[in-house]
């Protein structure tokens, strides 16, 4: 047997969650290409979400302390580099890292704690595969991988084939958005100096925090606070809109394994404005544009004109802009870690 976990889907409206859901959806296609049977490792809430071809195991707190198995599971394939959930190590584990973002997000003294357990995590692991080169390259510099290969394999586009629907309250006039948990990784506050001297709202969702207080302080800073709006999470067919119709697309964090919004963002073919760090530039490549590295408001608010009238005149290939976000896919993200599990039965 073949375990996925799924355990991430407790925190809805985060990347991890997306993943967790859209790998384990492709997983469930294609079983049937999988050399054992599928079980997927859920909050109880998800139970038999994808149907009755494949087991389920719900998670239990107590699966912190001993996770047990039983002798049918072969292959565990951890969904979360800092999971508390770790098979028997008779049990082959997969371990897909998302990213570092502690090292430029955490204070410097928490840093070894972070590291160290996902150096423990590494160690265990019989194959590691990140979702980016930059994620990658964050673990090469900072882990010992005591001579382990690390794998990049992509995350995918979230297709929506629903109906796309308007929010409650429509932003009056041209909007730019963008959407993200609001943490301070995200760096949404170095937006609202992007609406001097135009007419554009700014509308942020995503789960809220506290970090709230620090976007609107900056807003009111500006001159612009009656334009800046941090909405919390919405629905994906009040997101898609959002993407839709918005002027521009902004998604200016300092720390991302991937940059899921941005593929979504690039396949609507909506100038794109993204800061140059972490995995930002791997995904949007020459499609989009990058904020510079001090995220100067002057400077911001220079290159962000530029964009729209460079973006206006042809000067990104929307065509192209779309195949490169098409070019991600979970159904061969999917498929590879079909692969890989069947790699690993072979030489269990």
């Amino acid at each position: 047997m073949v375990v996925f976990d799924c355990e991430r889907m407790k925190h809805p409206n985060t990347g991890l969650a997306v993943f967790c859901e859209n790998v384990a959806s492709n997983l469930v296609r294609q079983h049937a290409s999988i050399k054992a049977p599928l079980c997927l490792y859920t909050p109880a809430r998800y139970r038999g979400k994808w149907g009755n071809d494949v087991e389920y195991k719900t998670v239990h707190e107590a699966d912190k302390l001993h996770l047990f198995c039983g002798r049918a599971v072969q292959v565990w394939h951890s969904a979360y580099q800092h999971t508390a959930y770790i098979p028997p190590k008779a049990v082959k584990q997969v371990l897909t890292v998302h990213d570092l973002n502690f090292l430029y997000e955490k204070p410097m003294r928490k840093h070894h704690r972070y590291l160290a357990s996902l150096q423990r995590h590494i160690d265990r692991a019989d194959h590691i595969v990140s979702i980016s080169e930059s994620t990658k390259r964050d673990l090469m510099d900072n882990v010992n991988l005591r001579g382990k290969h690390v794998e990049v394999v992509y995350n995918g586009l979230n297709h929506f084939d629903g109906d796309m629907v308007p929010p409650v309250s429509k932003p009056k006039g041209e909007f730019l958005f963008s959407v993200g948990t609001v943490l301070p990784k995200k760096n949404f506050h170095v937006l609202p100096a992007l609406l001097k001297d135009n007419d554009f709202t700014l509308i942020i969702a995503g789960n809220k925090s506290s970090y709230e207080k620090k976007i609107m302080e900056e807003a009111e800073n500006h001159g612009v606070s009656d334009r800046v709006f941090v909405i919390g999470p919405v629905t994906d067919a009040v997101k898609y809109w959002y993407i839709k119709n918005c002027s521009a697309f902004l998604f200016p964090s300092v720390a991302e394994g991937f940059g899921l919004p941005v593929v979504e963002a690039m396949y609507y073919q909506k100038p794109i404005f993204l800061s140059d760090r972490t995995s930002l530039p791997e995904i949007g490549q020459n499609h989009v544009f990058y904020f510079d590295h001090d995220f100067d408001p002057d400077s911001m608010r220079a290159q962000f004109r530029a964009g729209l009238e460079m973006f206006e005149k042809g000067g990104i290939d929307k065509d192209l802009m779309r195949q490169h976000a098409l070019s991600f896919s979970w159904e061969r993200t999917a498929r590879r870690y079909i692969e890989i599990y069947n790699e690993m039965l072979y030489r269990f």
